[in-house]
């Protein structure tokens, strides 16, 4: 074992952060400092060339200075027995780079503490709690204990349980054990079944029937008999939810069968390489669109970050695995936690009411999950463009005394839409002999028993099974398995996939027989077979454990040769473990033990045990008519529901994730010139060439459930139409809804509350509105028990249901926006679907005054809230509508607000246009919206909602000031003053989380009146370019390049295919092996991502397996040398590209790119200067004020110092630069996201032949893909310039 030391692993403040930590905690701890360990494992010596190699290859990150090594020594790292995903890439990369003599190398963290006096007892304890992750990492004492990391253990064996000697007794003792939780009836089974087997049932088979059979798979509870107050019901819930499909199952062509549903999308050309040439090129096609919501609460609870990861993980493979192999496109991510109570800014209506320890806090699921969810969908390269967040947690009466609701176990909520090729909807046949295969990364001992763990209530299972069922995420290995699946979809017909299967729950034990029993056969296996990184695993531990990034696959005899190099060409690991046959029987042997741990027939693992069957009371909960307290004026009410973080600004959950890779997207969270989070709904392009697309919005009202659940179902349903007609979607009647239920039947009431929510939109509203729900998910143990010292405890979520609304959208660039428009010759409409009820209760207004109210909104009429979303659509296509923003939490006043924030303009309100009292009519939570309408249009938008039936639900309420404040009659605000309570969770959240100077910066930035937001300058003809490139007869091709972990080359490759190129997909594996040389190629760009999922350095690990391999270095320094020829590096192609200085001719002025000074990936709107330079792509823009789209985490332009940054600039070689509003250059966060020096973002080199650039210009090369534009500007965007510009400079050179 060779241990080396690495940089420094912490900056000061994250340091500083950690020795506070340690004194809050009563320690006196003197200093703290952290440096990276690499622990490398070697088959061989080393020579002196080899070490020296290894040693460049291992120094990476961010210059830091390293420190004295002194004090208490804690090194952390993977838990033993488990091999991390950074050690699996850093390994590869040391291959490429000519030291096959590596078997492995590891990374620790060397944390070094120093006390002030002697080591206070209990300090180990107390200090490795904080620095480590108790899932997925151990702390040791010294470096040598490092070794254990290398060590071998031997397979742990088979065990049989005697249930022919022992009967009924044994599986009882091994339910309780294994942590199994099944029911009386399924032990009876299973001692039926396997004594007339004559055998006696290993653990392997126990387990893998209780994966299949836990709640969490069957659902069983939706799929029950029940009986509410003595009267049996005739549908279950689940026969309720398909009524919506039996009614109306037009447009959708799969539903609850697959892993995601399909309905009809755009015809369209969608762009991809052909795999059997490489060529990019548009496919006319059926652009068919998916849909799937999941739920990961149970993990998340437990270990947020992992938690949330897995979960996004999870929903990104079913939808991957949907048909014979789908694309996911555009993600959405929801939480639900108890109350925050930030440091320092605990709320009036925050009372605390204690929590187990085992679980998370609500901070501390809301500081780690949503980067946990953002870090997989970043790395992976999905955009999360849509969410929702709440937090509730109160005392409330019920029939019984005094209960708390509230989610101590957490709602975390992944989903998204997808595209999939028409033909390649339904699964294929299986034949018996084909191969079935696993693909993606290996088995390892994490995530066990998860489907059955999710199922138990949190509290009532065993803490150590419990960290057991949480798994690990590794993004960039899925990347690859998507990769893989992309290029066997995009062979049409020869796609060599027949039957595909995401592995979840339960792991292989539950996606091998769901995927043979599916295509009506049987299996048989191989235990062994099957890529294994934790070689002490017992047989069981093999078979069931829930290690990520992996999907089933059947593939035909004769096609494996051709999936076989697809993964090979894209590094993605995969293995035979069987073969199909025709008996329905499943077989699992083991080569190592000679054992047979599977023997069983199908039928017995899914045989169906008895149907549950429910018998239910209902309860009736004591309410109270108080909501608002009297005397509480408009500004008091104001401030709470302003700071309560339902209604706040949700900045923190929105920056941490791209939401601009891909390319298609149209419409996200961010508003405006002043890009405010405030989006109703989010809208993706069908493709690159189209302006037809997809919409996603949600609804979430569970309070409303402890009034009335049905009431709560409708307006949730009723929310996510509201939001959705924002967007431009001519026929409600093509809205897909995807329900997600989080319950707990068993608590008292709840079942039966749990069947008339059901009943309300199954059986009545989404019928009477003609909308189908052909998608969902349930989870059905959302409560919280826990005992201490003061006795026993309960916290229990609401009924609540989540819904996510899918559409194909008619034109993306017609979407309605909550922004402003400085148009003082108009007013603003508030459409009101109550007409004045004003039923206040669950009302976030009520809540922040701990009450609940008695009466709560409604859908009045299914009607008329069509005609309403009839009447938005017809307005929009005319033109009618200047604004657009729905009513929901926080009422009419947050409403107006958050409008006035997106526009950066007052509004006066007219106090006596209001229907009732004003706190009611400005904080009810009723539906409806408000519209800014110019004042010629007024009659046109009164006649519309007249001839609606909805002429007496329009009022005039307000108009725009020049006061910049909120004025409703007499009350009057200042817009920054109450920017600055809507900002405060972010900004506090964000500081506690990121570099709190930054988190200050933004918000400072956020409250300043004189800001003029995005103002672009363009010096060009946009058209000319495009007129210069159409008259040239011949296309160049253009090297795409890209490396494992890649993921911006699709969106890239069209914006040079529009530019006249010949787009080209080239791998790295390509000219590594030969196959592909850049002699052939007079363009090349770096695409961004994360490649080798950025480990060794951002883009640093991709660059030394270039500097490093005598191969790939002699191919690339003789393309950069050609005059012909012109490179861009972008994003993650921009890091690399810059560590590549040395091989390109007049580039040793470039920096390296490391983290952004937030310590926080970064997905800003961003605008940039460019500069008059040699630079060739940019040819024609110098002067040019230009939005970009930004997605990075390392993108801080490091200098040798300051001097040395302002020397480059003298070089005149600096190409673009961050500014501000008013076009100065800017090192101000987030207008310069990453805290680079002067700005600086993009640099040439001498002859202006190379370019690399953090900013995606490939994701804004059409108007549609900005977040916010001047209308007057065409289709094509200005950065469409720089890929002609590529162009034109081939031609002059040819």
């Amino acid at each position: 074992m060779l241990i080396l030391r690495g940089t420094p692993a912490l900056s000061d403040f994250r340091l500083q952060k950690l020795s506070s930590d340690f004194k809050a905690a009563g320690l006196s701890v003197a200093s703290v400092y952290a440096e990276f360990l690499h622990v490398v494992d070697l088959s061989a010596e080393l020579s002196d060339a080899e070490t020296e190699t290894l040693k460049k290859v291992l120094h990476y990150g961010p210059a830091r200075e390293p420190k004295a090594l002194e004090g208490e020594l804690f090194v952390v790292c993977p838990r033993p027995g488990t091999i991390s995903p950074w050690s699996s890439k850093a390994t590869d990369i040391a291959h490429i780079c000519g030291l096959p003599a590596i078997k492995r190398i590891e990374r620790a963290i060397a944390y070094y503490v120093k006390f002030e006096g002697a080591v206070p007892a209990g300090a180990r304890v107390t200090i490795s709690a904080r620095i480590h992750d108790r899932m997925t990492q151990a702390v040791f004492a010294d470096t040598a204990s490092l070794e254990v990391l290398f060590s071998k253990e031997e397979p742990r064996p088979l065990n049989v349980i005697p249930v022919l000697t022992e009967g009924r007794e044994a599986l009882v003792k091994a339910d309780k054990e294994m942590g199994l939780a099944l029911s009386p009836d399924e032990i009876d089974y299973l001692v039926k079944n396997f004594t007339e087997l004559r055998r006696n049932p290993t653990d392997v088979e126990l387990y893998m029937f209780a994966q299949a059979n836990s709640e969490h798979c069957r659902h069983k509870v939706f799929g029950a008999e029940w009986t509410i107050d003595g009267v049996k019901q005739d549908k279950s819930l689940f026969q309720m939810i398909k009524n919506t499909y039996q009614l109306h199952n037009s447009n959708i062509f799969s539903a609850y069968k697959d892993n995601a549903a399909v309905m009809k999308g755009a015809v369209a050309g969608r762009y991809y390489a052909d795999p059997r040439n490489n060529k990019y090129d548009y496919h006319k096609e059926e652009v068919d669109i998916l849909m799937k919501v999941e739920t990961h609460n149970h993990p998340t609870a437990i270990s947020p970050f992992p938690g949330a990861a897995t979960g996004s993980g999870g929903e990104i493979r079913d939808e991957g695995a949907t048909g014979k192999g789908s694309k996911p496109k555009a993600g959405l991510t929801g939480f639900s936690v108890s109350n925050l109570k930030l440091p320092g800014a605990i709320q009036p209506w925050e009372k605390d009411f204690g929590s187990p320890s085992r679980i998370a806090s609500a901070l501390d699921i809301m500081i780690d999950g949503p980067l946990g969810g953002a870090a997989f969908n970043n790395e992976y390269g999905r955009p999360n463009i849509l969410g929702y967040f709440r937090t509730f947690e109160q005392e409330v009466d019920a029939q019984n005394g005094k209960e708390i609701r509230g989610y101590h176990k957490p709602i975390m909520l992944a989903g998204g839409l997808g595209n999939i090729k028409h033909e390649h909807i339904e699964k294929g046949h299986i034949d018996p002999g084909d191969h079935l295969i696993v693909l993606g990364g290996p088995a390892m001992l994490i995530g066990l028993g998860g489907g059955a763990a999710s199922s138990v209530q949190n509290g009532a299972g065993n803490e150590s099974l419990d960290f057991a069922s949480v798994q690990r995420e590794n993004p960039e290995m899925e990347r690859r398995c998507q990769e893989v699946i992309d290029r066997c979809w995009a062979m049409d017909d020869e796609n060599p996939i027949t039957f595909i299967h995401d592995v979840g729950a339960g792991g292989l034990s539950n996606a091998f027989p769901e995927l043979v029993n599916d295509g009506g056969l049987g299996g048989k296996f191989e235990l062994r077979n099957v890529p294994n990184d934790e070689p002490g695993m017992s047989p069981f531990e093999i078979w069931s454990n829930e290690s990520q990034e992996r999907y089933v696959i059947a593939i035909a005899g004769d096609k494996l040769d051709v999936f076989d190099a697809i993964c090979k060409r894209e590094r993605c690991p995969y293995a035979v473990v069987g073969e199909a046959i025709p008996e329905k029987h499943l077989t699992l042997t083991d080569k190592h033990f000679g054992t047979t741990p599977i023997d069983m027939p199908l039928g017995v693992l899914l045989g169906k045990p008895p149907r549950m069957i429910r018998n239910e009371k209902s309860q009736k909960r004591p309410l109270n008519s108080t909501v608002v307290p009297t005397g509480e004026g408009v500004k008091d009410v104001a401030h709470r529901v302003l700071a309560n973080p339902t209604v706040a600004d949700k900045t923190f959950l929105i920056s941490i994730g791209d939401r601009s890779v891909t390319g298609m997207i149209c419409r996200d969270q961010m508003v405006g010139p002043w890009q405010v989070p405030v989006a109703d709904c989010a809208v993706t392009s069908a493709t690159l060439d189209t302006f037809e697309g997809e919409v996603m919005s949600m609804g979430e009202r569970a309070p409303i459930a402890l009034i009335s659940p049905a009431a709560a179902a409708r307006m949730t349903v009723a929310e996510s139409l509201t939001n959705m007609a924002a967007a431009c979607v001519p026929d409600m009647g093509r809205v897909n809804l995807s329900a997600n239920w989080m319950a707990t039947p068993n608590y008292e009431g709840d079942g039966a509350d749990l069947y008339e929510a059901v009943k309300s939109i199954g059986m009545e509203l989404c019928p009477e509105l003609g909308i189908t729900i052909p998608v969902g998910k349930d989870s059905m143990s959302m409560s919280t028990v826990w005992s201490d010292t003061q006795g026993s405890h309960r916290v229990t979520a609401p009924i609540s249901l989540v819904i996510s609304a899918f559409a194909p959208c008619a034109d993306v660039r017609k979407t309605l926006t909550p922004q402003l428009l400085e148009c003082k010759d108009s007013t603003l409409v508030l459409v009101d679907l109550a007409r004045g009820k004003n039923r206040m209760g669950a009302s976030i207004a009520a809540q922040v005054y701990c009450n609940l109210g008695d009466k709560a909104p409604d859908v009045d009429s299914a009607k008329e809230l069509r005609a309403f979303f009839e009447t938005i659509q017809k307005l929009n296509a005319a033109g009618k509508i200047l604004a657009y923003h729905d009513k929901s939490d926080g009422g009419l006043y947050t409403t107006l607000a958050e409008m006035a924030f997106a526009g950066h303009v007052g509004v006066t309100v007219k106090a006596d246009a209001l229907r009732g009292n004003l706190i009611d009519a400005l904080f009810n939570e009723e539906l409806g919206a408000v519209l800014q309408v110019k004042n010629a249009d007024l009659a046109a938008v009164r006649d519309a909602f007249e001839a609606a039936g909805l002429g007496d639900t329009v009022s005039e309420i307000a108009t725009l000031n020049d006061t910049y404040n909120l004025v409703i009659g007499d009350y009057a605000e200042g817009l920054s003053d109450l920017r600055a309570i809507w900002s405060d969770t972010t900004r506090r959240i964000a500081a506690l989380r990121d570099n709190p100077d930054c988190a200050e910066s933004e918000y400072k930035l956020k409250l300043e009146q004189d800001n003029p937001g995005i103002t672009p300058k363009v010096t060009f003809d946009v058209a000319a370019g495009a007129k210069v490139v159409k008259d040239y007869a011949s296309r160049p091709k253009m090297a795409i390049l890209r490396e494992q972990g890649v993921n911006g080359e699709l969106e890239m490759a069209a914006a040079f295919q529009k530019a006249g190129f010949e787009s080209i997909d080239v791998h790295m594996t390509d000219i590594l092996e030969g196959r592909v040389s850049l002699k052939d190629f007079n363009g090349l760009v770096a695409c961004g991502g994360f490649s080798y999922g950025d480990v060794l350095g951002a883009g640093e690990g991709w660059a030394k397996s270039i500097l490093f391999n005598p191969k790939a270095r002699a191919e690339f320094e003789a393309y950069f040398n050609r005059k012909d020829t012109f490179t861009l590096g972008i994003c993650n192609g921009c890091q690399m590209v810059s560590n590549l200085k040395d091989l390109i001719p007049g580039a040793a002025h470039w920096p390296r790119f490391v983290q952004n000074l937030s310590e926080r990936f970064e997905a800003r709107f961003c605008t940039l200067k460019v500069e008059d330079t040699p630079a060739v792509l940019l040819k024609g823009m110098a002067g040019s004020v230009l939005p970009i789209a930004v997605a990075h985490g390392e993108g801080r332009a490091e200098f040798a110092s300051r001097e040395a940054a302002e020397a480059c600039l003298k070089t005149g070689l600096v190409a673009l630069r961050y500014v501000d509003g008013k076009h100065e250059y800017t090192e101000r966060y987030p207008l310069n996201p990453n805290g680079s020096p002067f700005g600086i973002n993009g640099l040439c080199s001498e002859d202006g032949r190379a370019l690399v650039m953090m900013p995606h210009p490939e994701r804004v090369f059409r108007t549609c893909q900005y977040s916010w534009h001047p209308a007057e500007w065409g289709e094509d965007g200005p950065w469409m310039q720089l890929f002609r510009n590529g162009r034109i400079f081939v031609a002059e050179k040819g």
